[in-house]
C-alpha cells in the first residue's frame, strides 16, 4: 500500500507508474468517501492516463462522482450544470456566462447534441481549455476521451462512439486571471473591434480593456468572425 498526500506527489506516482508499466494492476482507494472528491489522487489519475495506461471507475453514487474520479482534472472546487440548453443560441449564452468560472465543470449531454455542444464548448471557453467526455461509465463500453476542447470537438466529427451512451463532460475551470474579467465589456469590446480588426488583435484590445483572459477572448473572436 502507497499513502498518496499532497507534498511530494512526484516521488510517491513515479513508483505507481513503473508498476503499471510492468504489468500491475492498482486500485486507488480513500479513507474520506469517493476517491479524487478533496483528495489529491486525481494527480496519480491524470499522470497514469498521459501515460497511456487505462483508468476505469467503479459504480459509486452518481455519474458526476465517476466521472470526476478519472477525468483527470482537478475536482478540489466543482460545479455541477446539469444539461446545457438545447437550443444553440441559449446554449452559447449559458456557456458564455461560465467562461470566467475557475472551478471544474461538470455537464451532462444528450448522445444526439455532443457534436455541436463540444463546438459551442471550445468556441466559448476556448479551444485551448481541458476536457474529458465520459461515456457509458461502470458499463461493458465505458470509455474516456481526454484532449483539448478544439481537439475533442474535432473528433466528434468523426467518431460516431462519442455520440452514444450516456455522457458526462468534465471541464477545467477557466484560469485564476480571469475571475475578475468584466465579460459584458469584453463582448461589447469585440462586437465593435471583430468587424475592423483580425481576430487576434481585437481579442488582444478587448482582454486589455475588460481583464478577461487572452485566450477567452480569442476564442470569442474568432466566434463572432465565423472563423
Amino acid at each position: 500500500m502507497v499513502s498518496l498526500h499532497q507534498h511530494n506527489e512526484a516521488g510517491r506516482i513515479a513508483p505507481l507508474l513503473e508498476a503499471l508499466s510492468a504489468g500491475s494492476r492498482i486500485a486507488l482507494v480513500s479513507d474520506a468517501g469517493t476517491p479524487l472528491l478533496s483528495d489529491p489522487g486525481f494527480a496519480l489519475v491524470r499522470a497514469a492516463a498521459q501515460a497511456g495506461f487505462q483508468v476505469r471507475t467503479i459504480p459509486g453514487p452518481s455519474a458526476i462522482a465517476a466521472a470526476l474520479s478519472i477525468a483527470g482534472i482537478a475536482t478540489d472546487r466543482f460545479a455541477f450544470e446539469g444539461f446545457l440548453p438545447a437550443r444553440a443560441s441559449a446554449r452559447r449564452e449559458a456557456l458564455r456566462a461560465l467562461a470566467a468560472e475557475t472551478r471544474t465543470l461538470v455537464f451532462f449531454e444528450a448522445p444526439h447534441r455532443i457534436a455541436e455542444s463540444l463546438a459551442d464548448l471550445a468556441a466559448e471557453l476556448g479551444s485551448e481549455r481541458q476536457g474529458a467526455l465520459t461515456r457509458e461509465l461502470t458499463k461493458s463500453h465505458e470509455s474516456v476521451y481526454r484532449a483539448s476542447l478544439g481537439a475533442l470537438a474535432e473528433l466528434a466529427k468523426t467518431d460516431a462512439n462519442m455520440a452514444r451512451g450516456e455522457i458526462t463532460l468534465v471541464i477545467a475551470g477557466a484560469p485564476a486571471t480571469a475571475a475578475g474579467a468584466d465579460l459584458p465589456l469584453m463582448e461589447r469590446a469585440l462586437a465593435l473591434l471583430v468587424p475592423a480588426l483580425p481576430p487576434a488583435r481585437a481579442a488582444a484590445i478587448a482582454a486589455q480593456l475588460s481583464g478577461a483572459a487572452r485566450n477567452v477572448a480569442y476564442a470569442r473572436a474568432l466566434a463572432l468572425s465565423g472563423k
